[in-house]
């Protein structure tokens, strides 16, 4: 990209974040992480599909390091899981049908061995299994939102998580809702985000700045 087109998308992308100049399939755009959630019960069997597409992410050896721990609304650990969010989160957060933790495996072993050793991707690979089912639930018309924003000491605690596994975020899962139930500090950042351009973060050849 010459330097007269790079200004143009920055442009573009200034009034439209969700702006692209390469044939990208439209689900990668549709997905979004909203903190807005109409609190309705979502059915197993919608979150099963969701954890069906998890499964098949690609992974080091075929490893499946991720694990996945969640609580439906109104089911008896709901507060359990919403009570490990930091505040911020939680406010929003208490209206998603579902809050799930992801969790990877740090050790792995070869396929037929007994053997462990300390695995180099298992976050890559669990990174892999969670857009996979966040793509899964765009297509099915509902919305996740991952976050840091959680006492991972406590969660570690309280969901009796192995020494071996680390907490890598929390997700909300629900139908998105009008952004009018949310704070207004929050309501003024109810809208998909975008991303910089290809040229700030793809190089040929060596690493730079």
């Amino acid at each position: 990209m010459d330097g007269a087109t790079f200004i143009l998308m920055r442009q573009i992308m200034a009034t439209d974040p969700r702006a692209v100049s390469r044939p990208v399939d439209p689900l990668l755009l549709e997905r979004w992480s909203p903190r807005a959630f109409d609190g309705s019960a979502m059915p197993q069997e919608d979150l099963d599909t969701l954890f069906d597409a998890a499964r098949w992410a690609p992974s080091a050896s075929n490893y499946q390091p991720w694990r996945f721990l969640y609580a439906h609304r109104h089911s008896a650990d709901w507060q359990r899981f919403l009570d490990l969010l930091v505040p911020g989160n939680s406010v929003w957060a208490k209206q998603a049908s579902v809050l799930m933790m992801v969790l990877s495996d740090t050790l792995t072993s070869a396929p037929g061995s007994d053997e462990v050793k300390p695995s180099h991707s298992h976050s890559f690979d669990a990174g892999a299994a969670w857009l996979a089912l966040a793509l899964q639930a765009t297509r099915m018309g509902y919305h996740t939102h991952a976050m840091a924003g959680v006492d991972f000491d406590r969660a570690r605690t309280e969901l009796a998580v192995p020494d071996r596994f680390r907490l890598e975020a929390a997700v909300a899962i629900g139908r998105q809702a009008d952004k009018g139930i949310l704070p207004d500090h929050l309501q003024a950042r109810e809208m998909p985000s975008g991303r910089k351009p290809i040229e700030e973060f793809a190089f040929a050849g060596n690493f730079r700045h």
